[in-house]
């Protein structure tokens, strides 16, 4: 079958060659699906879409579709939190236990609210068995984190929070303001904004979510087959099992660990923090709050990833290794290939949105300097060679 792709959408004629490298990705790696926007300054440049929300190829990718998009969503977590802070009702140096008083079990009684931003407060994974199903129980989940003792000291050393980091947000966000964090996110930013991102996804919305094509080998596959059962890895993501559960079963969708947007949505979400905290002319964070979430809390071999990784409040920063070309940027992605990347010296929000996800050799990961993924790094390369 031919990989001829129809790209649909709005390119502003400055960034026309972004269609070029959207079509190689589908000549390169087959990409089925995808979509990638751009906005600055106050607009979308680019606008795209194409392919097929489906791996058999016979649902197109239109404007609507949306995806699954892994980790991305701690970037629209963290936008959460950090509402609270920015209204003075979540204090970053302040312990947990202020706001949670049962966190404050084994140990953590003097965690501080900072670390649950940067992935270093010692709790990212469960040391209670726990199923997929259980992921859907908030209550049963956060009792466990509460009577946990830390991994490591927290605040001295870093391990991706995987699942947990929502969780630890969530509650802090429901304990404040009374609503899960799916809610409060509905609430304060994608119904008012016309948002089409979602924090778990509501029935009515899933007739425009896209195939998640996961690789031959899954990231969890590997996990149980190649990596040391000792490992921090191992650890956090065997527990629970995600191997028996497809990337497209519907009990995603009432987990809030899985967030769904398209790149018009991620971008615009983006935004808030590239452009100074507004959002259609509307304030949501305070210049200060957003240079907060800009600084340096730790820099550090990941004790999960085992990558070197310099994190803000919630995010990843520019380091030799995420050489992004202006100093004051912020990033992250998504398992499989998704990514977001938020330029704040150009007011510029980049987002990448696919379906068909991607496994690839470390080698090639290293190569690149704007994202992990080689197709979404093609992407954003572009851009920043058009600007």
């Amino acid at each position: 079958m031919s990989n001829e792709v129809d790209i649909q959408g709005y390119t502003d004629p400055k960034f026309e060659m972004i269609k070029d490298a959207f079509k190689e990705n589908f000549e390169e790696f087959n990409e089925v699906g995808a979509s990638f926007a751009v906005f600055l300054d106050n607009k979308f440049v680019i606008d795209i879409w194409g392919g097929h929300s489906n791996p058999e190829k016979t649902n197109l990718w239109n404007k609507d579709s949306i995806a699954k998009v892994y980790s991305t969503n701690k970037v629209i977590a963290s936008i959460c939190a950090l509402i609270l802070v920015d209204k003075g009702l979540l204090d970053l140096d302040a312990p947990v236990a202020r706001y949670w008083p049962e966190f404050a079990q084994a140990g953590k009684e003097k965690l501080l609210v900072r670390c649950l931003f940067s992935h270093s407060a010692g709790l990212p994974g469960f040391d209670e068995k726990i199923t997929v199903e259980d992921l859907k129980d908030w209550d049963k989940i956060i009792n466990i984190i509460a009577k946990q003792k830390p991994w490591w000291e927290p605040g001295i050393k870093i391990g991706y929070h995987a699942t947990t980091m929502y969780y630890l947000l969530g509650e802090l966000v429901r304990r404040i303001s009374g609503k899960p964090i799916n809610k409060f996110f509905r609430e304060e930013i994608g119904k008012p904004f016309s948002i089409d991102y979602h924090i778990m996804l509501p029935e009515k919305f899933q007739t425009n979510r896209a195939d998640m094509i996961p690789p031959k080998v899954t990231f969890s596959s590997f996990v149980w087959d190649e990596t040391d059962r000792n490992s921090y890895l191992f650890k956090v993501w065997s527990n629970p099992d995600l191997r028996k559960v497809h990337d497209n079963d519907p009990i995603w969708c009432e987990i809030a660990t899985r967030g769904f947007g398209n790149a018009r949505s991620v971008a615009k979400l983006g935004s808030i923090i590239a452009n100074g905290g507004f959002l259609d002319g509307v304030q949501i964070l305070t210049a200060g709050t957003i240079a907060k979430s800009m600084e340096e809390q730790i820099f550090d071999t990941d004790l999960v990833l085992g990558s070197k990784n310099r994190y803000g409040l919630g995010w990843g920063l520019k380091t030799d290794y995420h050489s992004l070309p202006s100093p004051n940027t912020a990033y992250w992605g998504g398992m499989g290939g998704s990514s977001i990347i938020m330029d704040l010296d150009n007011k510029m929000s980049i987002a990448y949105v696919m379906n068909k996800m991607r496994r690839q050799p470390l080698d090639e990961t290293q190569k690149n300097k704007y994202t992990s993924d080689s197709r979404g790094n093609r992407l954003v390369k572009t851009v920043y060679e058009l600007l």
